[in-house]
């Protein structure tokens, strides 16, 4: 049963008007994720993935993160339109957060832009940024993606959304 979406105020986008199968674009924004106290990546280099009814998923470059910051982990997963996904662990400083990046690295057709990025939970970062602007996480323990003040929703991921 899909939700009625959140009212669209100037300069937003709905997550409702996002399509299925997922789009990708490439933006021009700045992303910057910060664990540990260090900053792990800080990049403008950013692909983002938009799919009905979630905030944006943003993928940067593996190789722009900081030497150390990403390493195999365990698991892998799969997307019926991105295809198979392999797991990162996330270091900053002292901090590693086991299973907290995931990339795709055989991309199905259309998605292969997604080839060498990799994409963070914010939930499990100390501070994630697009062009300053602080993110919060998608609800949920399974999603990604990221929510800032120019996605209105409602979400996927928030109690009583499992049918959406």
């Amino acid at each position: 049963m899909r939700p009625q979406p959140d009212p669209v105020a100037p300069g937003q986008e709905s997550v409702w008007d996002y399509p299925r199968p997922p789009r990708m674009e490439k933006i021009a924004r700045r992303v910057r994720i910060e664990l540990g106290g260090e900053t792990i990546v800080d990049t403008g280099d950013v692909v983002r993935v938009l799919e009905t009814s979630h905030p944006p998923v943003y993928y940067l470059p593996i190789a722009d993160f900081a030497a150390g910051a990403l390493s195999p982990g365990e698991g892998a997963s799969f997307c019926e339109f991105k295809g198979g996904a392999t797991y990162f662990d996330v270091r900053g400083g002292a901090e590693l957060r086991p299973r907290a990046g995931w990339t795709y690295p055989a991309p199905a057709a259309g998605f292969e832009a997604l080839t060498g990025r990799v994409a963070v939970y914010a939930r499990l970062m100390d501070r994630c940024t697009i062009d300053d602007v602080e993110v919060v996480p998608q609800p949920g323990r399974f999603y990604g993606g990221w929510i800032t003040p120019d996605i209105a929703g409602p979400f996927k991921g928030a109690p009583g959304s499992l049918g959406w």
